[in-house]
C-alpha cells in the first residue's frame, strides 16, 4: 500500500480531498467539478479509499464519499517540528523589528 505522502503526491487526489472538505459529494459530482472521466475518478477514489482517507455510502445506485481525516494526523504530526521552526522564526523577526526605531523602519523601506 502507499505511504501517505505518495497517496497525497498526485494533485487530483488532493483536490478531491479539497472538493470533500466541504462535505459528503456523489461520484457524479467529482467528475463534474473535476472535469475527468468517470474511471479516472474512480481510480483515484480507490487510492483514497484504500488509504483510509475517504470512505463510501452506498444510496441506491449512487455512491457518496466524504472525508475521513485521521489520515491528515501523520501528516500534522511530520510537520509539527517545522511549523514550531517556523514560529521560532517569526518571534525572532517580531523580537529584532521591535528593537528597531521608527526611523530604523523607514530607512529599511526607502533602501528597497
Amino acid at each position: 500500500m502507499a505511504t501517505t505522502f505518495e497517496v497525497l503526491a498526485e494533485p487530483r487526489r488532493r483536490e478531491i480531498l479539497d472538493i470533500l472538505r466541504t462535505g459528503e459529494r456523489p461520484v457524479g459530482d467529482l467528475v463534474e467539478r473535476l472535469t475527468l472521466t468517470q474511471p479516472a475518478v474512480s481510480k483515484h477514489l480507490k487510492v483514497l479509499r484504500e488509504a483510509g482517507f475517504v470512505e463510501v455510502r452506498q444510496d441506491a445506485q449512487r455512491r457518496w464519499y466524504r472525508l475521513r481525516t485521521e489520515p491528515l494526523r501523520e501528516i500534522d504530526d511530520w510537520l509539527a517540528p517545522y511549523r514550531r521552526l517556523w514560529n521560532d522564526s517569526l518571534d525572532a523577526l517580531e523580537r529584532h523589528l521591535g528593537t528597531m526605531s521608527d526611523d530604523e523602519m523607514s530607512d529599511d523601506e526607502t533602501a528597497r
